[in-house]
């Protein structure tokens, strides 16, 4: 059955190849740039990316290139946003550093129940030893704790703490776009292995669940471009779904 899902998956990437990339990077080309600088050079950043290296099960549809795709994104909404919020020089840069080490953390202990509890007591944990002040600790372990979807979140004690946490929920949830096609179900199917005729009865159920995701973005970019993101993630997953049920309708 996983040489099936294997074929439904390059069935899906050649849909999404026919679709645009979302307009998020294109009209903020810039934002993405500063934010993969930062990614790629800042030595705290690298040694926050080892730790993950090192505990990250790199499976379940939440391995390390899907913190790499949040870490770098998140980063480009913190730019953005800090430009309403009046944040300038190091002070942003600061806040990009502290925003892409809670995303290469967000989903270090995804296989829990409650991963996003236990993943920002681990990085609280882990990161103490790093040079971050209690209040950098806090908005990386709330940051971490809020990025779940359709859960109570729990209150930021400052405006900055906030937009941590808001940013990194937003590019967590444009992986529900696209990507969710192209990489995250196949790698969560590859672990669970269901069988055919239960994925294809559970896919409408996902679809919905996509669609509400839609509602849920915080920042005011995030609510600009999101649904965007999950319009093209649905409409993948549509043509996909009318592809399983005509070609794959023997093994239902």
């Amino acid at each position: 059955m996983e040489t099936v899902y294997a074929h439904i998956q390059k069935v899906a990437r050649r849909i999404a190849s026919s679709f645009p990339s979302p307009d998020f990077y294109g009209d903020h080309d810039s934002a993405i740039k500063s934010s993969v600088q930062i990614f790629e050079t800042d030595p705290l950043i690298a040694k926050v990316h080892q730790l993950v290296a090192t505990h990250l099960e790199d499976d379940f549809g939440h391995g390390l290139d899907h913190a790499k795709k949040v870490t770098v994104d998140a980063g480009a909404l913190m730019f953005i946003e800090s430009g309403f919020a009046g944040y300038e020089g190091s002070f942003c840069r600061r806040r990009v550093l502290i925003l892409q080490c809670a995303g290469l953390l967000h989903d270090i202990k995804r296989k829990k129940k409650n991963h996003s509890a236990e993943g920002a007591a681990f990085a609280r944990e882990v990161l103490k030893d790093y040079p971050f002040s209690t209040e950098e600790l806090d908005d990386i372990r709330i940051a971490i704790r809020n990025h779940e979807a359709f859960k109570t979140t729990i209150e930021s004690k400052t405006p900055e703490g906030k937009l941590v946490s808001d940013c990194l929920y937003d590019s967590d949830k444009f992986r529900w776009g696209p990507d969710n096609f192209t990489n995250t179900l196949w790698e969560m199917v590859s672990y669970f292995n269901p069988p055919f005729s239960e994925f294809v009865a559970h896919y409408p159920k996902g679809m919905e669940n996509l669609s509400k995701i839609k509602h849920t973005f915080r920042t005011g970019t995030g609510k600009k471009y999101g649904p965007r993101f999950i319009d093209t993630g649905l409409a993948i997953g549509e043509e996909l779904f009318s592809i399983i049920k005509s070609d794959y309708a023997h093994l239902i």
